[in-house]
Order: structure tokens, then C-alpha cells, then sequence
């Protein structure tokens, strides 16, 4: 396997989709040589030409960081916010999926797990903006400095601790934070590009995907046995 699958699944797992395994709790800042102070943020957190309908410029900056960290730039495709994560991040939550306009919030509450559904009395919106609040103010505190003033090594650390709910955050779990965040920065790379995310079909071409179905049954035939290689197709190919 190649150092740039294994950076991309160092989170995700190999399914992709699965959280991974158990982690050693994150150290304080004063015992981990894997953090910087520099004095702009160590990763991109907004392609050039981005603009965004709801987010502030400090939840950007930490989302940007986040995608970043998750689907770093290599050999397979661009950064996650130079693919748009978070631009389609920005959009769903200034939409009716943000206002949770079909997501029940009455509870009682499970505790996050596969399944269970949306596990919170805030919507969509309110949640993370909680959750992005939180996570810096948890690591301003461990570490010093906000998640996107950490160089990659630190976010890592600190993103690996939310994962497993170690990391302390107020009001909210951050391990139900971590699973929900992971969920959006997978949609924001994978989905169609009409919805902001996926810029230039990154993902698709990662991976192969032929883009909008049925767009190409008439083809099945020709290409039988063979890989497919004309260009993904979008939604938008055909607004």
C-alpha cells in the first residue's frame, strides 16, 4: 500500500468509511515535539475564489484545516478544501439540513454510534458551530494554539483524541462531533460537484466513477471487461 493511501486512512480506515482503530491519548502540548507555533495556519483552509453563504472565517479556517488533515494533497487528488469540502459543508448547513428541517431533535439521546441516527437537541447548524467552538477552545487549551494553527502531526493528535472521546470538550461529546464532522468531509468529496464539494470530480477520477447513472448504459457493452475512462459526468453537465 502507498504512503499517500496510508495518510488517507489514517482516520477513515481501509473501508473508507469505518472509524479507526484505538489511538494512545493525545499528550499535553508541553510533551509533544509534534506541534508548531507558526504564525499562519500550516494548511490551505480556502481555495482561491471561495466564498461562503454562513460560515464565519474562523469556523472556515477550521473546517479547511480539518479537510485537510483527512484528504491531504498527493499523488490521488488535491487537498479536501481545494476539492471544496468545504464550500459544500457551507452550503448544507445554510440550507434546510442545517436548520434540521427533517431531523428529529426531541430525544432522548443515544450515545453516537452507527445507526442511531442524529444524536442531538441542536440542529445540524447549531451543533457544529458548538462543536467547531469547542474543539478550539479544547485545543488552545492542550496544545496552545486553535486546530488550524497546529502543523499537520498536531492535527492529527488532536482530531485522533475526538475520535475516540477523549478529547474534553464543553457542552457537547466530542467523539459525536468527530463522527458527524467525518461524515460531512466525506460527503463534501464524493458528492456530485452541483452541491459545492468534489471540485473538478476529483474523487470521481480517484476512483473511477463514471458520475451521473445511466448516463452511460448504452456503452455497458463496448466497455465490458474494460475500464471505463471517459470523463465523470455531473448534474450539472446537464442543467
Amino acid at each position: 500500500m502507498s504512503d499517500a493511501i496510508q495518510r488517507r486512512q489514517f482516520l477513515i480506515g481501509a473501508g473508507g468509511a469505518t472509524l479507526a482503530a484505538a489511538v494512545p491519548p493525545a499528550a499535553p502540548a508541553a510533551e509533544t515535539p509534534l506541534l508548531s507555533a507558526p504564525s499562519q495556519p500550516a494548511a490551505p483552509q480556502q481555495a482561491a475564489g471561495d466564498s461562503f453563504q454562513i460560515l464565519s472565517a474562523a469556523e472556515a479556517a477550521f473546517l479547511g484545516a480539518v479537510a485537510d488533515t483527512m484528504i491531504p494533497a498527493d499523488g490521488l487528488s488535491p487537498s479536501g478544501s481545494d476539492c471544496g469540502v468545504v464550500v459544500y459543508i457551507d452550503r448544507q448547513l445554510a440550507g434546510a439540513y442545517g436548520a434540521g428541517s427533517r431531523i428529529y431533535t426531541a430525544g432522548p439521546f443515544q450515545p453516537p454510534q452507527r445507526g442511531t441516527g442524529w444524536q442531538s437537541p441542536l440542529p445540524p447548524l447549531g451543533f457544529f458551530r458548538a462543536g467547531i467552538a469547542a474543539a478550539d477552545h479544547w485545543c488552545v487549551a492542550t496544545y496552545g494554539h486553535s486546530l488550524d494553527h497546529l502543523d499537520e502531526a498536531g492535527r492529527i493528535v488532536a482530531l485522533k483524541a475526538m475520535e475516540k472521546g477523549e478529547a474534553s470538550f464543553q457542552g457537547i461529546a466530542s467523539k459525536l462531533f468527530f463522527v458527524e464532522l467525518l461524515q460531512l468531509v466525506m460527503e463534501g468529496f464524493f458528492s456530485d460537484p452541483i452541491y459545492g464539494g468534489n471540485r473538478d470530480k476529483a474523487s470521481w477520477r480517484m476512483v473511477g466513477y463514471p458520475g451521473l447513472p445511466a448516463t452511460y448504459r448504452e456503452k455497458i457493452e463496448a466497455w465490458r471487461g474494460k475500464r471505463y475512462e471517459q470523463d465523470p459526468q455531473s448534474i450539472a453537465d446537464f442543467s
